[in-house]
């Protein structure tokens, strides 16, 4: 651990089991923190010693944290923090994707990322949850957390790279699909569906246009559900294909529905579900809900619009 006494301390987490995250040289980080009059404690652990970490500031008084590593990381970090009300989470985004932080607006580059963090701008924001579990991108049932799985296992026994192991993964996944029959509970209404992937946003995605992918609003109080319509194996190629390039329609492709809870039953005692990239398996019924304003962030004054 590095630090330095000065007022208002914040502990910066770096999870040293992210591939992303392990060119951060822990002195250069806090050298940033210093040269803005911050007051840094960074700490490089691994992904499970992470809530130790936060638990242990939390009890000391510290109520600043700042999150290095992809979405993961950050949400190992806001899960443990999420009970005190006054912590807030900032970000040094080092992934691959950084979904989280792009949707707030937070810079990749480090000495912008750590000049947001000094500035402090704070807001509050929507978090997720399925089965008690927190997400604060997205969660998913289907496609995505078999080709996530699938994809760890050619890493184990293969030695491939993340990468490669995951466009095989996909290939295996969408030429031998899995549909499920599921009934989702949403809205008072009990809605029954045969398909291969569901997909539970933490507030409302975009998937049409150039900016596919991302939300404009971290704080409308809202799940968003798309039900992939079933379909054969070519057709959710072509389908992935569409969604990479923007091409996704409402209604033709998948159905969209907006509620504040969701409950998902199966015939199935468990499923496989991803959380923010992340796969666990969990019990059926999947039980999500959404916590308006419940997570406190520190970022960019800009994006108070987002």
């Amino acid at each position: 651990m590095a630090q330095i006494s000065e007022s208002r301390p914040i502990v910066v987490v770096i999870n040293k089991q992210a591939l992303t995250a392990q060119h951060l040289d822990s002195d250069e980080v806090l050298r940033a923190f210093v040269s803005r009059g911050c007051d840094a404690r960074v700490h490089r652990v691994e992904g499970s010693e992470i809530a130790g970490i936060v638990q242990s500031a939390l009890d000391s008084g510290i109520r600043s944290f700042a999150a290095a590593g992809g979405d993961g990381t950050v949400n190992a970090v806001a899960t443990a923090l999420i009970e005190t009300e006054d912590a807030a989470l900032a970000l040094i985004p080092t992934g691959t994707l950084n979904h989280f932080a792009r949707d707030l607006g937070v810079p990749t580059d480090l000495d912008q990322a750590i000049e947001v963090i000094a500035a402090d701008h704070r807001r509050r924001i929507d978090v997720a949850e399925v089965n008690g579990h927190l997400f604060l991108n997205n969660s998913s049932i289907g496609l995505y957390p078999q080709m996530v799985a699938s994809r760890e296992t050619l890493q184990k026994h293969r030695k491939l790279g993340k990468w490669t192991a995951m466009m095989r993964a996909g290939w295996s996944v969408l030429r031998h699909p899995q549909t499920f029959h599921l009934t989702l509970c949403v809205n008072g209404q009990n809605i029954q569906r045969r398909t291969p992937f569901v997909f539970v946003g933490n507030n409302d995605y975009q998937i049409e246009g150039l900016q596919s992918g991302g939300r404009n609003r971290l704080d409308e109080g809202v799940l968003a559900i798309y039900v992939v319509r079933q379909r054969d194996p070519w057709g959710l190629v072509l389908l992935v294909v569409r969604a990479m390039l923007g091409k996704i329609v409402h209604g033709r492709d998948l159905d969209r529905i907006i509620a504040t809870s969701l409950s998902v039953e199966s015939r199935h005692p468990s499923a496989l579900v991803a959380r923010d990239g992340e796969v666990d398996t969990l019990t059926i019924p999947l039980r999500y809900r959404i916590r308006p304003r419940s997570l406190t962030v520190i970022v960019p004054l800009t994006s108070e619009s987002h």
